[in-house]
């Protein structure tokens, strides 16, 4: 969920509660005013009946041609003492002149006449359908919150959205930087001061990610290539000493035992260094490179280590492919995936390469288990009881697939262990 989109919800419920409160408030504000009103009325009526009444004066007609109703009953000095205040109340109240029920406010009130008789005088006004205005204002608060929230939502957005645009703009960077690009920094100027230091510690974080990369791919490419005249002069060696009739056997063991982790050193280091260039782009040349007559020979080359596995291989030439490789790269991807489908299979498994002009797929049986995709893409990762592999075969299929625009990915389905390669180049390259 969006930044803006979450703020836009929480003030939509936080209006929607104070629109409820405030809604709440106006009616009981509105009837306590209609009420005060209504109520000074009934006092002002009251006040004149009763003077009326004591003076001897006639009283006012019931049928005087407004809403307003009286009736006088006279009452013991025991209920007079008893009910001293004015008492308001709301009633439904029957109007003879109408012949119907309204609803009104109605005062209550005792008094003593010139005589010494007391009386209780009700006063009543016909008064506002309540429950009509509680619709009314209910209606209108549904009206006023969907006008409010649209108006509210609208400008709220674009005010928002317009200020958290560089953090959007910086996010859109992010998404685009890598440390194998060139770096570019923000055009853009920012003057909010929160948004500002932020992007100051993404370029700082940025060029110095950029930096320490540059430094690591040097420094390997470096020590990869003065590695190998020391590797070679100490293999030389080795074998020299190997040749001496006066070792013993198990000096002679162990001497070999050196020698396979010396091929094991220079292996890695020439895979070092071969990424290194790759990266570099230290391979410009490209030619036609027919997939299947590269694969059947490699799949030739490798038959005899099938064989003595016993493994069942399955090459299936859907279509013919033609990929604008370098030939030296061609041979090195096609290669470790053959070599990763080989070394991953168990004895008496199977082996497939379906090979179209959209995908090459690479499938094997192996371990009733899913390789974890976080991590085998990953220089020097290997599964366990792998010692001997150098960790670097898949990391070098990435990296040769990437440097040609192509997608590698791996599924597992029912113990068989799946790479696909496909892209663009596949798209540019068969027409």
């Amino acid at each position: 969920m969006k930044l803006t989109t979450r703020i836009i919800q929480r003030i939509s419920v936080v209006l929607l509660l104070l629109m409820f409160v405030w809604s709440g408030l106006f009616y009981f504000i509105i009837i306590d005013e209609i009420n005060d009103e209504t109520d000074d009325s009934l006092e002002d009526y009251s006040e004149y009946i009763i003077k009326k009444a004591n003076y001897g004066e006639p009283l006012p007609s019931k049928d005087n041609g407004t809403n307003n109703s009286y009736h006088i009953v006279e009452v013991t000095e025991q209920y007079a003492s008893a009910n001293r205040d004015i008492r308001y109340t709301d009633e439904m109240v029957y109007l003879e002149f109408k012949g119907e029920t309204e609803p009104a406010r109605v005062l209550r009130t005792t008094f003593r006449d010139n005589s010494g008789k007391h009386y209780e005088l009700t006063v009543s006004i016909p008064t506002i359908e309540k429950e009509d205005l509680r619709e009314t204002i209910l209606l209108w608060f549904v009206l006023l919150y969907i006008g409010m929230m649209i108006a509210i939502v609208g400008v709220s957005y674009r005010v928002i959205s317009n200020s958290f645009r560089p953090l959007y703009e910086m996010l859109k960077w992010l998404d685009k930087f890598s440390v194998e690009k060139e770096y570019k920094p923000f055009t853009d100027e920012i003057n909010i001061t929160e948004f500002r230091k932020l992007e100051d510690a993404i370029r700082r974080s940025a060029r110095r990610s950029t930096e320490l990369y540059e430094q690591q791919k040097l420094f390997i490419g470096h020590a990869s290539h003065e590695l190998q005249t020391p590797l070679a002069i100490c293999r030389n060696r080795l074998e020299i000493l190997a040749d001496d009739p006066n070792l013993t056997e198990k000096q002679l063991e162990e001497v070999l035992k050196t020698c396979r982790t010396f091929d094991h050193v220079i292996k890695m280091n020439k895979t070092l260094l071969l990424l290194t260039k790759i990266e570099n782009g230290q391979y410009p040349e490209v030619i036609p490179i027919n997939v299947n007559k590269l694969l059947s020979k490699i799949l030739y080359d490798y038959s005899e280590i099938y064989a003595y596995r016993n493994l069942t291989i399955a090459f299936d030439e859907k279509e013919e492919s033609v990929l604008q490789l370098n030939e030296t790269l061609a041979n090195v991807l096609f290669n470790n995936l053959i070599k990763n489908a080989f070394v991953h299979s168990q004895q008496g498994g199977t082996m497939r390469i379906e090979i179209e002009k959209s995908a090459i797929t690479f499938s094997n049986s192996g371990i009733d288990q899913p390789l974890d995709t976080t991590k085998i893409f990953k220089r020097f990762y290997r599964e366990r009881g792998k010692e001997s592999s150098t960790g670097l075969g898949l990391s070098l299929v990435k990296s040769i697939c990437k440097h040609y625009g192509m997608n590698i990915r791996y599924t597992y389905s029912k113990q068989i262990h799946t790479f696909t390669l496909s892209g663009k180049t596949f798209r540019s390259s068969n027409f």
